[in-house]
């Protein structure tokens, strides 16, 4: 494959889409993540340590329930460590939906694996070796990391009041009308007269007339949207 993107269709007949982050971006999220617990550790140890003996039992404990369920805890809330949110990624099984609790603990806890023999070499040939980057975590959890797609803003139409359109317009027309009303605020004034004037027949408006005309008739339209 010559690019990232990857495709899954559902049951229901409907084709996701998302782009599978490579090794590179992840291992940038890991270090932000590491140096989040890196703080973790310090906070903790510092006034744990004039405890003595029961400060460093405490001490050890907390450190282990950092060291394997900061990742689970993040995955479960959000889909993702703070490091990957901060790199735009987020975990997911290979079929899109939402990471569950039972394979985010799978492939956490199978980071030992992917750390032999040091500095996660075997998760990073494993990941190398799989056209969707997944280390042998991921390949036993089921789980992909993609980037997060950022929701879009649809632009606010024209503020005017709905008409209903022409019969023809909204057979043929209804989306190239809510099209050209959301794209008018970018366009030239000679611009959106010369293409609302394209349906002077339907609308018998010219200049700004046909203008308003067309985004009263996307006003109807986006009521029903």
């Amino acid at each position: 494959m010559l690019d990232t993107a990857r495709r899954y269709e559902i049951p229901e007949g409907i084709e996701l889409g998302f782009r599978v982050a490579g090794p590179v971006v992840r291992a940038c999220a890991w270090a932000i993540d590491l140096l989040i617990r890196a703080g973790l550790y310090l906070a903790i140890a510092i006034p744990f340590s004039f405890m003595g003996g029961l400060g460093l039992g405490v001490t050890l404990i907390i450190f282990f329930l950092i060291e394997w369920f900061y990742p689970v805890v993040f995955e479960l809330r959000q889909g993702a460590t703070p490091g990957k949110k901060a790199m735009g990624l987020e975990v997911i099984h290979d079929d899109g939906t939402p990471i569950a609790w039972s394979a985010s603990l799978i492939r956490n806890l199978l980071r030992t694996a992917d750390f032999l023999p040091f500095l996660y070499a075997t998760g990073l040939i494993s990941m190398l070796l799989n056209q969707n980057f997944k280390r042998l975590g991921d390949l036993a959890a089921g789980s992909i990391v993609v980037y997060r797609d950022k929701v879009g803003v649809r632009p606010e139409l024209p503020s005017v009041k709905p008409l209903h359109p022409p019969q023809a317009m909204m057979r043929d027309g209804g989306r190239t009308l809510l099209a050209f009303a959301e794209r008018s605020a970018v366009l030239t004034s000679d611009r959106r007269i010369e293409l609302a004037e394209i349906l002077s027949d339907l609308t018998d408006r010219k200049g700004e007339e046909a203008v308003a005309e067309l985004h009263a008739y996307a006003s109807w339209l986006a009521q029903g949207r």
